[in-house]
C-alpha cells in the first residue's frame, strides 16, 4: 500500500517535534504534523519556559533589597506588568518560530490545525482533508484539569497565567503539586497576597518529605499562607472578588483564583478510543517499552501516556521512537533516575529514592546538612539551604539526592549523573570540595544523620 506520509504526528510539542524531525532529517521518512494551537507545545507556550521567566522576574525584589546589603544605593520602583508581559510574549513568538524553522529545515510538513485519527493509517484535518500514514505518533499532551464544583468557571488555570490583563492584589491559588507552588511562589515575588489551599496533609506530595517540608516553611516565611487540609466547595461572585468558601468553614474574596490540581492526558474527541486503542484510567494512552499502542501502527509519545511528564522525557521518548522505526535503531526511553526540579522559591532538585521508598526498600544511612547560604546570609536573611544524601547501607551507592535551595535545578543536574552512573557514598566522600560553593556540602557530610 502506498502511503501519503511514511509518519503522521499529531501534536507539536516537545515530544512530537522532536520525533519529526528524526524521522525526517535523520531518517528519511516523509512526516506531516497536525497542531491546532501554538508551535512548541505545552512547555514553550504554556508551561516551562514562560514560567522559568516569570520566576526570574518575580526574584528580582529580594534581589534588589539584598543589594543594598553589598553597598548598591538601587531601589525598586514598581513592577510593570504589561512591559513584562509584551517582552515575554515575544519571546514565546520567537522560539516558535525557531521550532518551525527546525521542522522546515528537516523538510516536514505541518499543518496548522487540529488532527483526529480515522482508522489506524488514516487521520483527518479540522478543514475535512484526509491523509494515509504508515505510522501515526500521538503527542498531544496534557491539559489542565479543574473539578466540576459550583462556580469553577470563575478561575483560570496556568494556561492563562501569562496573558492576563493587570495582576491581581489577591490570589487563591488551588493545589498542592509543582505548578501550584511555582505559581503561589511567583505571584508572592510580584508583590501579590497569596494564599495556598491544598487538600492533602503537605505540599509536592511524591517529593521527599523532609525536602518539601523544608520548602513548605520557606514558602510561609517569604509571605505564602499555606491552608494544608483545606480545599474549596465552591466560588461566588460577589462585589468585593471572587469569593472561595472551603471546606473549613472559611470565606475569603480574591481577585484571582487559579486552579492548579493537576493535568490529565489531552485525548478527547481524538478518535483513539473507537479504533480499539487502549487506554488507562486516566485517559492515558497505555503504550509499552517502544512507546507502541495495542494498534500496532499508532504509537505514544509524552504526557498524553503519563509516564513521567517532563519535556526531556517527551524529547526522549520522541527521539527513541523515531530511532527505533526510522533509523533502524531499536532504543527505548530510559525512565530510570530521571531528575526533576521544582522553581519554587527556594528551589528544590530531586533524583532518584526519597528517605521514605528508600527506607521501604532496606536499611538506609541520612545525610543531611542545613546551612544558611553566604551570599543572603550576608544580607541578613534567615534562608536556610538542605543538602540530603539517601545511601543504602549494603550496597553503598547514592539513591537518592535532594536540595533545596537557590539554584537546585542547576546543581541537581549535575548530582544525577553521578547517581546515574551508580556512585557509592564513599566516590562522594573523596571528591574535593569546591570552596566556597553550597555544593561543597554534597562531598563533606561524613557522618550521617540517622540510619533508617
Amino acid at each position: 500500500m502506498t502511503f501519503d506520509y511514511d509518519l503522521f504526528v499529531i501534536g507539536g510539542g516537545s515530544g512530537g517535534v522532536r520525533a519529526a524531525r528524526i524521522a525526517a532529517a535523520e531518517g528519511g521518512a516523509k512526516v506531516g504534523l497536525a497542531e491546532e494551537s501554538r508551535m512548541g507545545g505545552t512547555c514553550v507556550i504554556r508551561g516551562c519556559v514562560p514560567k522559568k521567566l516569570m520566576v526570574f522576574a518575580s526574584e528580582f525584589p529580594g534581589q534588589i533589597e539584598d543589594a543594598a546589603a553589598y553597598g548598591w544605593k538601587v531601589k525598586a520602583e514598581g513592577f510593570d506588568w504589561p512591559k513584562f508581559r509584551t517582552t515575554l510574549e515575544a519571546e514565546l513568538t520567537r522560539l516558535e518560530n525557531a521550532y518551525r524553522n527546525t521542522l522546515k529545515s528537516a523538510g516536514v510538513t505541518v499543518h496548522d490545525m487540529r488532527a483526529v485519527v480515522v482508522d489506524p493509517h488514516r487521520v483527518r484535518l479540522a478543514n475535512g482533508d484526509e491523509f494515509t500514514a504508515k505510522h501515526i505518533l500521538i503527542a498531544t499532551g496534557g491539559r489542565p484539569f479543574v473539578p466540576a464544583i459550583p462556580g469553577a468557571d470563575l478561575a483560570v488555570t496556568s494556561n492563562e497565567m501569562f496573558h492576563l490583563d493587570a495582576l491581581p492584589k489577591r490570589a487563591l491559588v488551588v493545589g498542592g503539586g509543582y505548578i501550584a507552588s511555582e505559581f503561589a511562589c511567583i505571584l508572592n515575588g510580584l508583590g501579590v497576597d497569596v494564599a495556598q489551599y491544598y487538600r492533602g496533609a503537605q505540599i509536592l506530595r511524591g517529593f521527599d518529605d523532609e525536602a518539601r517540608g523544608h520548602v513548605a516553611n520557606a514558602m510561609a516565611a517569604h509571605g505564602v499562607a499555606i491552608h494544608c487540609g483545606t480545599d474549596v466547595e465552591r466560588l461566588e461572585r460577589r462585589a468585593g472578588g471572587i469569593c472561595a468558601i472551603a471546606t473549613d468553614g472559611s470565606e475569603r474574596e480574591f481577585d484571582l483564583v487559579l486552579y492548579a490540581t493537576g493535568r490529565v492526558p489531552n485525548v478527547a474527541g481524538l478518535g483513539l478510543d473507537h479504533l480499539g486503542v487502549a487506554l488507562g484510567g486516566k485517559g492515558e494512552v497505555l503504550v509499552d517499552e517502544w512507546s507502541q499502542t495495542s494498534v500496532p501502527s499508532i504509537f505514544a509519545v509524552g504526557d498524553v501516556t503519563d509516564r513521567i511528564n517532563l519535556t526531556p522525557v517527551a524529547i526522549r521518548e520522541g527521539h527513541a521512537f523515531a530511532d527505533t522505526v526510522f533509523r533502524g535503531v531499536p532504543t527505548k526511553a530510559d525512565h530510570e533516575l530521571v531528575a526533576s526540579a521544582v522553581f519554587t522559591q527556594p528551589e528544590l532538585g530531586s533524583v532518584g529514592l526519597s528517605e521514605e521508598a528508600a527506607a521501604a526498600l532496606g536499611k538506609t544511612e541520612i545525610y543531611t546538612a542545613t546551612f544558611r547560604p553566604m551570599k543572603t546570609l550576608f544580607a541578613g536573611r534567615q534562608d536556610k539551604v538542605l543538602m540530603k544524601l539517601v545511601v543504602s547501607v549494603e550496597t553503598r551507592k547514592v539513591l537518592g539526592c535532594h536540595i533545596v535551595g537557590p539554584e537546585a535545578g542547576e546543581m541537581i543536574q549535575l548530582a544525577a549523573i553521578a547517581i546515574k552512573m551508580g556512585a557509592t557514598k564513599e566516590d562522594f566522600d573523596r571528591t574535593v570540595a569546591v570552596h566556597p560553593t553550597m555544593s561543597e556540602e554534597l562531598v563533606t557530610m561524613r557522618k550521617p544523620t540517622r540510619v533508617v
